[in-house]
């Protein structure tokens, strides 16, 4: 079992910054692809980042530009620096976690952290 706790949730001002961080249980070095998706009142969870093991990432369109996801193996946790933040992307943003080898695929989530966007 892999658990992910995530932090730096806040209520900011539209145009604002904020910095997402996700701590894993677990060693994430090599076999872990993570990211962060979101989910506001009344939608679908969607996408927001993903980076794989060597650091690849992929961003929504609608976040490209202003958020940067990166991961610190040594420390077993991804970050979503976000910048230039509107009032729709308020929503609980969670992290996730995709473990692949020989034999399976396991999924992991956090329990989310709260970002509000709000003057």
């Amino acid at each position: 079992q892999v658990r992910l706790v995530e932090s730096g949730g806040d209520l900011v001002q539209p145009g604002g910054s904020l910095r997402l961080a996700c701590a894993a249980s677990v060693s994430i070095s090599n076999i872990y692809n993570m990211g962060w998706y979101r989910q506001a009142p009344g939608k679908q969870r969607e996408l927001v980042a993903t980076i794989t093991t060597t650091g690849i990432t992929n961003y929504a369109d609608s976040v490209k530009g202003r958020f940067t996801c990166s991961r610190d193996n040594a420390k077993n946790t991804v970050y979503l620096q976000m910048s230039s933040l509107r009032p729709e992307e308020t929503a609980v943003y969670y992290c996730y976690a995709r473990r692949v080898t020989v034999l399976t695929t396991s999924d992991y989530w956090g329990q989310g952290t709260q970002v509000t966007v709000s003057s």
